[in-house]
């Protein structure tokens, strides 16, 4: 029996395929109009970019030293780009192991990479391994604005794929590696292979070892929390991982992969390579005027050579930075006032916080030093202040302070180069503060710039002797020997920029001027009286390619001083470090025996401190002192605060830079002269000298001086024997025949002066220095040669006024007469005929200023 059915259909013909077909066509049309509506909107945006950009980086501009070695980087993204050529055979290998083991098999889109990420993230129940190849990588890194990183969209996702398959049609894998390797993020501001290399390993890319590679490919996904600066431990196990599967490819042998395990990752020091410094800071500034553009410097890739010694450089900060600490630590410093440490920790503080006001700026006891080759002025070292990110003015070069006493052996140049004899007297006595015009509120001179504790009035000293010893006093009336007018084209000339006050005062450095300009003055003194044109600090800059865009040019030196006069300033600057002012330099800091020689300076009330000195081929100069200037503390003299700084710098310099003697003129000539008279010396020339017990001694007041023949001295001593028929001289006041001592004379012509009353009776009480009988001079007038003045009195009516209209009245001062005296005209102190009282030329020398 057979039953009537009906044949089976085709599966072509089955309802459920021909919804799948229906579906399908559907699906695909969906697809294409998808594609088309993708291809149009993102595949146009992606033609958009300029893929120029690939390949202009921007490069840091690398600043050099002497040698070559690097000093810093000027940039806004540290980057130097070298070649795929340059690069290390093991890079690109560990590269691929690190990031994109399929790169040479896709097309800028690794489709299996993707599909291998999507069923990861399925088995996980979540994705984390990512798919971007090195060409999507290269992509968001060059175009930040189109693809931003902070976009985890899917049409950010899209669009870098687009532009990785068109940078692949374009350029040539060789190419795009280069481009990544120059380009990419390795973390601590370092961007590309070579910076990196250079700021973690401190060497070029050329160089690195397999391992090096490793490391630095390992930590391009995590570059911060696989730093070997930042985690060491998770720098070596992601090296390790590389290293492994370069390997597993065949990039690498195992006897290469086990030398590389085991090779000990040396990383250099954690300060990065392109630290930002005062001395940097600097030769930006320069470059920005010598090619005309501050943009270009930080993008182009210049190559600086600078002047700049890198181990001087550094001895310079660390000397500075431990020896201002010490100071800070002293007890006399004070313990209320702000010191480098604490201002640290706030600013450390405040960086790591991402609000907040800004922190004001230090007011810490600051430093600066500038060092300079004395033939050339090429700038050795350049410190601008303890920490240039704490602030960025630049002490050396820009602050303008008052130099004290530093600014003395200008003086004393200006004085020999005019004729005068190192060996004539002058006196170290009191002078009329109003003469001076220092200012100060404290001693008759108000005491600018004692260089010692025990600072004293010495009487009649030699000219040498005063600069050695720093003789305020003896120094001013040398000073007006000169002139003021004189000097102040004495000191431009010298190299002094600053704009100096006509007034005395400026002899004891009482005016404002620079670091620089004030070491560059100096190297006069061990070049033979030429000094360099200028100072500077770069040699050449170069674009990338070598092509020279600036050198520096030869300047011809400038004449200061002859021969003669450098030789007699350098004998006393050499004596200053031996029994002088600085006579701490070898025995408490340890100088070295070399020639040298060098000048301390402290400014009034101890607010700055100088030292300024040389050896025959380099000139150093310290500064120390508060941005807002007041007291460092009482007693803070340069020889204990800039001389140490001074001391440790040369003593660093005497190896790259040996001190060889000055040669001495041929012009000079040693001359044997009296200490008390500065005249041709005599067998008679001693003096008696009583010691504790009792007993007396006779001593000889004879030394030896350089004198050209101009400057010899043509008579013997008048002070000690007899005069041998030469008769009396009148050179720096009269003197009597033997025996007699120098008279103490005017230091300046009382006519130029407007004359000032006192308004109030003196607060010192019985007025020892006769200030109110000279308080309102109007004009000094001719004394009789012939009459004898009693200093302890006061002048004669008929005597010192020419009529009763010529009196000035003072004010009322009850001496206990009920009267009120005038004022007279004064008369200026002149030889005494007859027999003179010692007690009426000496004035007893005040005490020692106690600290």
């Amino acid at each position: 029996m057979w039953h009537d059915s009906k044949p089976k259909k085709a599966f072509f013909q089955r309802w459920w395929f021909r919804t799948l077909l229906v579906l399908f066509v559907i699906g695909a049309v969906a697809a294409g109009a998808g594609f088309i509506w993708i291809q149009g909107e993102f595949g146009a945006k992606a033609d958009e970019l300029d893929l120029n950009k690939l390949s202009d980086m921007e490069s840091a501009s690398i600043v050099y030293d002497r040698q070559g070695r690097i000093l810093g980087k000027i940039y806004i993204q540290n980057r130097d780009t070298i070649t795929l050529g340059e690069m290390p055979g093991a890079l690109v290998p560990a590269l691929l192991a690190a990031e994109d083991n399929r790169f040479f098999e896709h097309n800028g889109v690794d489709i299996v990479g993707i599909a291998r990420a999507g069923l990861m993230g399925a088995m996980q129940g979540r994705f984390r391994q990512g798919a971007s190849t090195i060409t999507q990588q290269l992509a968001r890194n060059t175009y930040p604005e189109a693809l931003p990183p902070s976009d985890r969209t899917w049409r950010r996702k899209v669009l870098e794929m687009f532009v990785a398959r068109r940078i692949e049609r374009h350029f040539s894998k060789s190419q795009i590696l280069e481009f990544y390797l120059n380009r990419v993020y390795f973390g601590a501001g370092f961007y590309g292979i070579e910076a990196a290399a250079h700021g973690y390993f401190g060497k070029s890319a050329r160089e690195l070892t397999l391992s090096e590679c490793a490391t630095l490919t390992g930590m391009l996904r995590s570059p911060n929390n696989r730093s070997p600066w930042s985690n060491r431990q998770a720098s070596i196990a992601i090296r390790n991982v590389v290293l492994e599967r370069m390997e597993d490819n065949g990039s690498i042998t195992k006897e290469q992969y086990e030398a590389a395990i085991n090779e000990n990752l040396a990383v250099k020091n954690r300060k990065p390579i392109y630290a930002e410094s005062h001395a940097v800071e600097f030769v930006r500034q320069q470059v920005s005027e010598l090619v005309g553009s501050n943009e270009s410097i930080y993008g182009d890739g210049y190559r600086v050579y600078t002047t700049i010694d890198l181990d001087l450089q550094r001895t310079a900060e660390r000397s500075l930075e431990s020896r201002l600490e010490e100071v800070e630590q002293r007890p006399e410093f004070g313990k209320e006032r702000e010191t480098y440490a604490s201002y640290n920790r706030l600013f450390r503080n405040r960086q790591s916080r991402a609000d907040g006001e800004p922190l004001p700026g230090p007011r810490y006891l600051q430093g600066a030093l500038v060092a300079m080759e004395n033939r050339t002025g090429g700038i050795l070292a350049l410190v601008g202040g303890r920490n240039f990110r704490h602030n960025q003015f630049n002490r050396a070069m820009r602050a303008h302070r008052p130099a004290g006493t530093a600014f003395l052996p200008l003086v004393y140049a200006a004085a020999y180069e005019s004729g005068i004899f190192p060996g004539t007297v002058y006196q170290d006595a009191v002078i009329d503060n109003r003469q001076v015009m220092i200012g100060g509120t404290t001693g008759v001179l108000g005491e600018w710039g004692v260089e010692k504790a025990d600072n004293r009035y010495e009487g009649p000293i030699p000219a040498h002797d005063a600069l050695v010893k720093s003789k305020n006093a003896a120094s001013v009336r040398l000073g007006m020997s000169v002139g003021v007018d004189e000097f102040l084209k004495f000191a431009k000339n010298a190299g002094i920029d600053s704009e100096l006050r006509p007034y005395p005062a400026t002899f004891l450095g009482s005016s404002e001027t620079t670091l620089e300009d004030l070491t560059l003055s100096y190297t006069q003194f061990p070049n033979g009286g030429t000094r360099p044109a200028r100072a500077f600090i770069i040699t050449k800059v170069t674009e990338k390619d070598g092509k020279v865009i600036y050198e520096h040019p030869n300047y011809k030196p400038i004449r200061v001083t002859s021969e003669a006069t450098a030789y007699q300033v350098h004998t006393a600057l050499a004596d200053a470090l031996e029994w002088g002012s600085a006579d701490k330099a070898y025995p408490r800091y340890h100088l070295k025996k070399v020639p040298a020689g060098g000048k301390t300076g402290t400014a009034y009330n101890f607010t700055d401190v100088w030292f300024v000195g040389y050896s025959s081929e380099i000139t150093c100069g310290v500064w120390a002192g508060f941005d807002s200037p007041q007291s460092i503390y009482r007693g803070g003299f340069s020889s204990d605060i800039a001389l140490p700084i001074w001391v440790d710098f040369m003593n660093a310099s005497f190896k790259p830079f040996p001190s060889k003697p000055l040669p001495q003129p041929s012009t000079l000539q040693k001359i044997e002269v009296c200490r008390s008279s500065g005249l041709l010396a005599t067998p008679d020339c001693v003096e008696k000298v009583k010691l504790e017990n009792g007993e007396e001694l006779e001593r000889s007041t004879t030394t030896t001086y350089f004198a050209t023949e101009a400057q010899r001295p043509q008579q013997v001593c008048d002070v000690h024997g007899e005069i041998g028929g030469h008769g009396i001289r009148v050179q720096r006041g009269d003197r009597k025949k033997s025996n007699s001592g120098p008279r103490a004379v005017l230091a300046v012509d009382l006519d130029r002066f407007l004359p000032v009353a006192m308004k109030a009776p003196n607060i010192l009480g019985q007025d020892p220095f006769g200030s109110i009988r000279t308080a309102s001079v109007r004009r000094a007038v001719p004394a009789d040669p012939n009459a004898a003045v009693d200093l302890n009195l006061p002048p004669a009516p008929d005597a010192t006024a020419e009529s009763e209209s010529d009196a000035i009245p003072a004010p009322a001062i009850e001496d206990g007469s009920g009267s009120t005296p005038q004022i007279r005209r004064a008369i200026p102190v002149r030889a005494l005929d007859g027999p003179e009282d010692p007690s009426m030329l000496k004035l007893e020398a005040p005490p020692a200023i106690q600290f």
